[in-house]
């Protein structure tokens, strides 16, 4: 029995174990097994819409036992601690599981750059939970700060950071613009609209690299006329409890700082033997194979194609190195000549917040309401399941009718105004 194991259950995990379940399907003497250490798949492109109370948590999340359905391969939730390639040996915490080949998908971490303070007093942005976190965070923010007296106390705690200026950072703060201004400042009565400020730091001379320059300078101008601050050339270099430093000498009183800055490939990629790029990706050859280990396959945020070093990190990325690498395993289990890869850029679609957006495909470029619109629909389609797209189409249904959703549900972390702490 030729064992298949693929690590993540991210877009190109997934994609790879759909891709390879397709092609072994009539061939018993194979088995495939995903293994992740959540039992769902995130549709990270609406992350941003979980910060702002804009959609429901769990309607950007599926199920993966739900996902396979009928569908031949097995999964197992656990933690990977360990990748053994000499000996084709995955350590998982519920004991050792070999394979004959092996996807390595475990997408990626946050990159704080060695930075003093970035890690203890910034908010990540990268999974759900840091999603719902900084939904609850901004707020408990705004609860406190809707009886505050003192103006400079509150102009300090409604001060929100963030740093980064790439697709997560632009569209994040987008969606806490619209829920600041269009909720909170129409119903916390102690907050004027004055005292709400959003920065944006980038230490690069743009924002949204990999889109259009024309179209990012647009992007940077809308955000500006809607009052966000797009600070560019502002490297980062301290962060406090209650501040944060750039360039080594101005500091921005905040309360609250959201890291979307940079990322690292996931520890165990880092570990795999043969040559890494500055950010921990193994180098792969256009095949997507691991040097000296053609077994082992590696796609998405952990890989660094010979053939496309400077590939986007971005889903569509992954789902076709998912795809090619699982179309790899045919080849090579049937004896014939594999695939490489090319990356063909797909184009950009960023979205603006409410009824904006900004759009790169094909050749056409295009902005405001109707971008929106297309953004809304690509996405919406994007989604896993019929299921999940009635509940994302009925949140954003809901929200242009009815107010977005404020309540606190569980006990917010790191409040001092609370007496909570991280561990909370």
């Amino acid at each position: 029995m030729k064992r298949i194991v693929v690590l993540g259950a991210g877009f190109g995990g997934l994609e790879a174990t759909l891709e390879l379940e397709r092609a072994f399907r009539h061939q018993p003497g194979s088995e495939i097994l995903l293994v992740s250490e959540q039992n769902y798949f995130l549709f990270t492109p609406l992350l941003p819409q979980i910060a702002s109370s804009y959609i429901n948590p769990r309607h950007i999340v599926q199920p993966v036992r739900d996902i396979r359905g009928r569908r031949r391969f097995d999964f197992r939730r656990d933690d990977v601690r360990a990748i053994d390639a000499a000996g084709r040996r995955v350590a998982l915490a519920s004991g050792a599981l070999e394979y004959d080949h092996l996807v390595v998908a475990l997408g990626s971490r946050t990159d704080y750059f060695g930075i003093p303070g970035a890690r203890e007093h910034t908010w990540d942005f990268k999974s759900l939970e840091d999603a719902v976190v900084l939904r609850e965070r901004i707020l408990d923010i705004c609860e406190h700060a809707d009886h505050v007296a003192d103006p400079a106390v509150r102009r300090q705690m409604l001060t929100f950071v963030v740093v980064g200026g790439g697709y997560t950072g632009v569209e994040l703060v987008s969606e806490m613009h619209d829920f600041l201004f269009h909720y909170v400042a129409e119903r916390y009565r102690g907050i004027p609209r004055a005292d709400i400020r959003l920065v944006v730091l980038e230490a690069a001379p743009e924002i949204l690299r990999g889109v259009h320059p024309k179209l990012a300078q647009h992007a940077a101008k809308r955000l500006r006329v809607e009052g966000i601050e797009i600070r560019l050339g502002a490297k980062v270099t301290r962060c406090f409890p209650d501040g944060i430093e750039i360039n080594g000498s101005e500091i921005i009183s905040a309360e609250t700082l959201i890291w979307t800055a940079g990322v690292r490939a996931h520890p165990l990629v880092e570990a795999l033997p043969g040559p890494h790029d500055r950010i921990g990706r193994v180098l792969v050859n256009e095949r997507l194979q691991l040097e000296g280990h053609p077994e082992i396959f590696v796609v998405g945020d952990s890989a660094a194609a010979a053939s496309a070093k400077d590939a986007p990190r971005v889903a569509p990325v992954a789902i076709a190195q998912g795809k090619l690498a699982a179309r790899n395993i045919a080849h090579r289990e049937r004896g014939e000549p594999l695939e490489g890869y090319q990356y063909i850029s797909q184009g950009a679609l960023v979205s603006l917040g409410m009824n904006y957006a900004v759009v790169d495909l094909a050749g056409l470029k295009f902005s405001g309401y109707f971008a929106w619109l297309f953004w809304n629909a690509v996405h919406l389609y994007k989604l896993v399941g019929l299921k999940k797209q009635l509940q994302v189409a009925m949140d954003w249904s809901l929200a242009a009718i009815f107010p977005r959703d404020a309540s606190i549900v569980r006990r917010p972390r790191r409040c001092k105004l609370c007496g909570t702490d991280e561990a909370s």
